[in-house]
């Protein structure tokens, strides 16, 4: 799918802003002329495609899909930069920095955040990662040690910086690691098929979707327990939350699943249940689970043709985020 030109301009503004800003945080927390999810992916892969390398420089505005050793060295100050890093949906992220050369006391930082942080929100959510949102920050210039690693929760991490002097700057080692059990995904690709498994733990897991599509789920299964427990049948009702267990479809244009569209949900076992097309710039499978039981959901998704987009966007979310 061609970007649009809004979308473009959006882009060429925000690297426009980076450039000139003086607050990283409040750049990225606050700006509402981010370039969009999909175009930002867009150009990450575009970028990766050209490189082919494990080694190269970092950039002030970056996004890292490759594993392998980045340098960056600022040749002015750089006072408002961040890397997006992405691996696949069943890995985890390891960085690790090293020959930092940075100056703290002048306002000089470098912090590791587990997740991503874009236009005030945060992916995931608070209140389905499993840290408080603070502890989710790894801070640079907080830290006694000479290197300072994170490992991410989910399968996106970003990295903020802010450099005042020419020739200083640091290394970072991104690594890919295996997560037997992926929660709280960020797709790179708009089209795949994926299976999320909640085993016996209270928790919330998201599959985001940076594009607009259709969803089809193929099989849903929940409240299963290994202690050969019946279940109480449950049925498909409007307010599924009640139930304790359930998956629910969400659109929006941000990336907090807690501020997003609810488009359907289900809360009762079956296959060949539901498809739907979002016609948002994110699109989200959320699975609930009270931790009594395995929870289990899989689903198929694709782009949207140009000829399937909404046709309208008014300023409502609802305008919009048309769904079918």
């Amino acid at each position: 799918m061609q970007l649009s030109m809004s979308l473009r301009t959006q882009l060429l503004l925000c690297l426009i802003s980076l450039s000139t800003r003086t607050g990283l945080t409040r750049y990225i927390e606050e700006n509402d002329a981010s370039g969009g999810l999909y175009s930002l992916l867009t150009l990450a892969q575009k970028r990766e495609s050209e490189d082919f390398i494990f080694r190269r420089p970092l950039r002030c505005l970056d996004m890292l899909a490759t594993d392998g050793y980045f340098t960056f060295v600022a040749s002015r100050p750089q006072l408002a930069c961040a890397a997006f890093v992405i691996a696949e949906p069943g890995e985890v992220i390891s960085l690790e920095l090293s020959d930092v050369s940075i100056d703290c006391s002048a306002g000089d930082f470098i912090k590791i955040f587990d997740g991503w942080v874009l236009k005030g929100e945060k992916f995931p959510s608070s209140y389905d990662h499993p840290l408080l949102p603070h502890e989710r920050y790894t801070d640079y210039c907080s830290s006694t040690a000479k290197t300072v690693a994170s490992r991410s929760s989910q399968n996106v991490a970003m990295i903020f910086f802010r450099i005042h002097s020419p020739d200083s700057g640091f290394s970072l080692t991104f690594k890919k690691l295996h997560n037997p059990l992926p929660c709280n995904i960020m797709s790179q690709s708009p089209e795949g098929s994926f299976t999320m498994v909640i085993p016996h733990q209270r928790m919330n897991c998201s599959f985001s979707i940076i594009y607009p599509v259709e969803i089809r789920l193929t099989d849903l299964s929940l409240g299963e327990s290994t202690t050969n427990e019946i279940r109480p049948p449950k049925q498909m009702w409007s307010g599924c939350s009640g139930s304790g267990d359930y998956v629910e479809l969400l659109g929006g244009n941000g990336v907090d699943t807690s501020k997003m569209f609810p488009v359907a949900d289900l809360c009762y076992s079956s296959g060949g249940l539901a498809q739907m097309k979002i016609g948002c710039d994110n699109s989200v499978v959320r699975l609930v689970s009270s931790g009594n039981y395995i929870n289990r959901v899989t689903f198929q998704y694709r782009l949207l043709d140009q000829n399937e987009l909404p046709k309208t966007r008014e300023n409502t979310l609802n305008n919009f985020c048309a769904v079918e």
